[in-house]
């Protein structure tokens, strides 16, 4: 915000640094034409002349300064009254100077009888300020007008900074996709979904095998039609979720606990697709699968200060190397894939933190922007 407000205040002294010196040209070509409009109608050039016409135009230019501003000052006034007041702020100018560049000019030429041409001298002064009103007001309007060009040149930028940002997101979310299902799909969890229906079944408990089918058969499904580059709300991602931790209910029973505490508030937030998944299924393959008692996975989901805090945390294991955790290649394809699309989508406007407690439990905290959806099916 400082490196903004830095360049827009040296963008405006550039226009007022430009604004003066094309006022100091305007005087210096008034300056020129009275010279010679004295040279014809004197009909000699004397230092007295050329020094009477560099201190008026210099008086000139300094009493265009108060003009400047009294004109800026009316600005936003109505058309009819900005006028009138611009054409009577441009004679009681235009008297000043008209006075004293007479008086100075008599002083000295001692030609005291100058007083008689103050009409004369009055119009001229009144022709000249007319002008530098009007060029006041030209560049007050080039001046907005090329405002008005910045910020629709700005606009056109931001639209396609954020139409590149919307592409990358997509690219980034199609191969996102594409490593999850490959994640979801791995041979592992096949494997050990498969064994567990086959398991029931020798046991003789086909309802249960085949319920185990159908969950699996339902949560497959969901990852095929799911696009991810899409976001939805919280509570339908809760409810995809929840396909496959019924599976992993089926197959660790009571050795399964989940704690989840969802603020009503916080379901309606919008999030990425399949963000939450690769994280339980971190849980379950160093936590639940590895203990002999299993474990809980806790999640909390609530608002704070217009932001969606998501906590993950698990019951912990001494298999996890908190080393290898806080490196890149130490958090596995899915918690990489969060990592890179969080960083796509809300840039550095969201936190997504690991950390090992003292217990061994895996902590994850991701906090992003808090964007309301209300279409939840």
């Amino acid at each position: 915000m400082m490196i903004g407000k830095l360049n827009t205040s040296s963008l405006m002294s550039n226009k007022n640094a430009q604004l003066w010196l094309l006022v100091l040209g305007y005087w210096c070509f008034v300056s020129v034409i009275s010279l010679f409009t004295l040279t014809l109608w004197y009909g000699a050039i004397s230092w007295l002349h050329i020094g009477h016409t560099i201190i008026q135009s210099a008086l000139g230019f300094i009493l265009s300064f108060p003009l400047y501003f009294a004109v800026m000052a009316i600005w936003e006034q109505s058309l009819f009254m900005r006028v009138l007041k611009s054409i009577l702020l441009t004679i009681f100018v235009a008297l000043i100077w008209t006075v004293a560049r007479l008086a100075i000019f008599i002083h000295m030429t001692t030609f005291d009888d100058q007083w008689n041409d103050f009409g004369g001298w009055l119009f001229g002064s009144i022709f000249i300020y007319l002008g530098l009103v009007g060029f006041f007001h030209g560049m007050k309007y080039f001046q907005l007008l090329q405002n008005k060009h910045d910020v629709m040149l700005k606009t056109e930028a931001e639209i396609k900074e954020e139409q590149i940002k919307t592409m990358r997101a997509q690219t980034v979310a199609r191969d996102a996709q594409i490593k999850m299902l490959r994640y979801q799909l791995n041979p592992h969890f096949l494997c050990n979904t498969l064994n567990a229906i086959n398991s029931l079944i020798e046991i003789e408990e086909p309802k249960k095998a085949q319920r185990m089918a159908i969950q699996l058969s339902k949560f497959l499904r969901y990852s095929l039609d799911n696009n991810p580059n899409t976001k939805i709300t919280l509570e339908n991602e809760l409810n995809a979720l929840n396909l496959y931790l019924e599976i992993e209910k089926t197959r660790f029973s009571e050795r399964l606990k989940l704690d989840f505490n969802i603020d009503k508030q916080a379901l309606q937030a919008s999030i990425p697709s399949l963000l939450l998944q690769p994280i339980i299924e971190n849980s379950m393959k160093h936590v639940i699968a590895k203990n002999e008692n299993g474990g809980t996975i806790r999640l909390s989901a609530n608002l704070t200060d217009h932001q969606l805090v998501l906590v993950l945390s698990d019951t912990g294991s001494t298999n996890i190397d908190s080393k290898m955790l806080k490196s890149s290649k130490g958090r596995g394809i899915g918690l990489r894939n969060i990592d890179e699309r969080l960083k796509i989508l809300y840039g550095n406007d969201f936190l997504f933190e690991l950390n090992i407690m003292a217990s061994g439990a895996l902590k994850t905290t991701i906090k992003i922007p808090y964007e309301p959806l209300n279409n939840s099916s």
